[in-house]
């Protein structure tokens, strides 16, 4: 998708203008390497997008491989006029690493140092580590780190901090953010900070400020002792709304999962047409559930509380009887996103979180509005701690982009309505960046827009993106 706002971003203090190209990218490369600097028209293209969201080619790409020369990169940033996008391994959902101006994109996947402190459970990772591979590194000390969103097998560290993402362990073991013991990051101006969790926990406003604030250079993460013990459950329900109903009982009955995912039927068919796992196609929607913990009598009466608990609402319920087994139901999972991405050729990705109370009544509405709008939506997620994906699938060729975009505008206001937020873990980038005036009073957009120009006096780190413009329009 394309997307283009037809604004200019808010700049609370203007910017140099942009010199002639090839001269500063001449200049950059004698300072960085040829290798680190991308100038070919082609090059750059690649660097225009995120996983869901088309923006403007990049004037300049730049691939560093330390702090230094991220220093370096900012400083002939603010130089000669361009402003900065951070970029990891593009599969954010937001579209908050896609350029909407003429910009230097910064991509980090060259800077992937990681190292492991079993004594102190913790690992230094520098921003391009794919996610995935910390706990692998960890798992020879008998340490894991439990933040998984569903990419964690291509996204990258710096991405998961920037959007503070979640996934399927976030109920129990919490999300990125939690795990955080101290950050490094490069300011607007080239300078370099170290963060802990002291007084004001700047750390905490960093994760998740969409590369608004500052450039994350390094983090030093938490690390937990492996569980010894994990069973799993699938439970096919016949109504959409029954599997939320079972999800607010088993917790209130004093389950904790570690993992309690949903997932509808059009996600179910997709996956089956995708991977041919066996799943059963004529279900409204499974949940799949994890138990865990060092007890194998704990773990077991956790998981028949959300056995008896799906039941009870009407849930046929098979429990993994392998490892194997078990690591095939969660295949399903992982594969859902990629699976509906061939069910029509467009897709935009919603990421409310709503209490659980709520839950019944939020994935009964959202169904309805499909029907109402006559498109396509299909819903998964986190369902433990109230985090939905529910994604709009079109064709651009059939379906007004308009109407996508109100239906998309009608599940946030569903959210909100039922005390919800617009985002759990995709962060709020320019797809929702203008629905934020109504997710937000006046008076908290202002004291945001505060922080930003204290941290960004120039608006040069990503512009345009999680805070609308003053007085603009929603879609």
């Amino acid at each position: 998708m394309t997307l283009n706002p037809g604004k200019k971003p808010l700049k609370p203090s203007p910017r140099p203008s942009y010199t002639e190209p090839a001269q500063t990218a001449q200049e950059l490369q004698a300072r960085l390497g040829r290798e680190k600097v991308l100038l070919e028209l082609a090059q750059r293209r690649n660097y225009s997008y995120d996983g869901i969201a088309m923006g403007v080619t990049p004037a300049l790409v730049v691939l560093p491989t330390c702090t230094t020369d991220v220093v370096e990169v900012v400083r002939f940033a603010d130089r000669v006029g361009l402003s900065i996008v951070a970029r990891g391994a593009a599969s954010g959902l937001s579209g908050g690493a896609v350029p909407i101006e003429e910009s230097l994109v910064i991509s980090f996947t060259r800077m992937t140092g990681l190292q492991i402190d079993p004594q102190a459970r913790t690992a230094t990772a520098q921003p391009g580590v794919v996610t995935q591979q910390i706990s692998e590194l960890a798992r020879p000390h008998g340490l894991w780190y439990p933040p998984d969103p569903a990419s964690l097998r291509t996204s990258t560290i710096g991405g998961n901090l920037a959007e503070n993402a979640g996934g399927p362990m976030c109920f129990k073991k919490g999300v990125t953010g939690d795990y955080v013991v101290e950050l490094e990051f490069v300011d607007f101006a080239g300078e370099v900070h170290r963060l802990g969790r002291e007084a004001y926990d700047l750390v905490g406003l960093l994760v998740g400020s969409e590369g608004t604030l500052g450039l994350i250079t390094e983090a030093r993460l938490r690390l937990e002792p492996i569980p010894r013990y994990t069973r799993t459950l699938m439970a096919i329900f016949e109504e959409v709304g029954q599997a939320a109903e079972a999800v607010s009982e088993a917790i209130a009955a004093g389950a904790v999962p570690s993992k309690l995912e949903f997932v509808d039927n059009g996600c179910i068919n997709a996956v089956e047409d995708y991977l041919r796992l066996g799943l059963p196609r004529q279900a409204a929607a499974i949940l799949l559930v994890d138990t865990d913990g060092d007890d194998p009598l704990v773990v077991e009466e956790e998981l028949n509380w959300v056995a008896e608990a799906c039941r009870k609402h009407g849930a046929s319920v098979r429990v993994a009887q392998s490892a194997l087994e078990s690591e095939a139901l969660w295949k399903a999972r992982r594969s859902v996103s990629p699976a509906i991405g061939a069910i029509k050729p467009k897709r935009l990705n919603e990421d409310i979180a709503v209490p659980r109370s709520s839950l019944p009544a939020v994935v009964r509405a959202i169904e309805a509005l499909g029907r109402q709008y006559g498109l396509q939506v299909v819903q998964f997620g986190h369902i433990g701690d109230g985090n939905l994906h529910p994604n709009v699938l079109y064709d651009p060729r059939v379906d007004a982009e308009e109407k996508v975009w109100e239906l998309l505008h009608e599940i946030a206001r569903v959210a909100l309505r039922h005390g919800g937020v617009l985002s759990g873990e995709h962060g709020i980038g320019l797809m929702k960046r203008d629905f934020m005036s109504e997710a937000v009073d006046p008076e908290t957009l202002e004291a945001l827009r505060r922080v930003k120009a204290a941290f960004d006096p120039h608006n040069r780190l990503n512009p345009g993106k999680v805070l609308p413009e003053v007085n603009s329009p929603t879609h």
